[in-house]
């Protein structure tokens, strides 16, 4: 994680502070007490933000399959931290993401089933936003899965 805006909060502390329900207070050197999150993918409501991951919703893994094995150390490092969209990084239970591990949605998907279509549509937007390859299964996946979401408008941000 980095400090990109240079305020002392890394990354994660930045997902952490931007996805809570009640914020944290911030202490020096960004250390934070406090607080209260929801884990979309689980519905789990926490209050101790160790019990937190942040998740990049496409896994690095993934991104680097689908074309980021490309791209220079710089912009890799951009989509690592990837805060000028709330879509790419989440603060979801270590458990949940950890079960995810770097699975794409035809192996994997939230458990809690009322946030579904909303993460297959934003990994569209993430791959859209930073115009990652889609493969095959990948995509016949996508089609099929959001074939029985409503019908919902994506607007995408660009990454720079």
């Amino acid at each position: 994680w980095i400090d990109a805006d240079g305020d002392g909060c890394n990354t994660r502390k930045e997902v952490l502070i931007r996805d809570a329900l009640s914020p944290p207070a911030i202490g020096s050197d960004c250390r934070l007490t406090g607080g209260r999150w929801l884990s979309q993918y689980d519905g789990v409501t926490v209050t101790d933000a160790s019990l937190l991951d942040i998740d990049h919703l496409v896994p690095l893994a993934e991104a680097w399959d689908s074309g980021a094995y490309a791209w220079p150390s710089t912009r890799r490092r951009s989509y690592a931290n990837d805060l000028g969209d709330p879509r790419p990084l989440r603060a979801v239970t270590a458990s949940t993401n950890r079960s995810k591990g770097d699975d794409a949605p035809e192996e994997w998907l939230p458990p809690r089933s009322a946030f579904r279509c909303r993460y297959l549509a934003e990994w569209v937007a993430v791959k859209t936003r930073w115009n990652l390859a889609v493969d095959r299964a990948e995509r016949d996946a996508l089609r099929s899965m959001l074939g029985r979401c409503a019908t919902t408008t994506i607007r995408i941000r660009l990454a720079p």
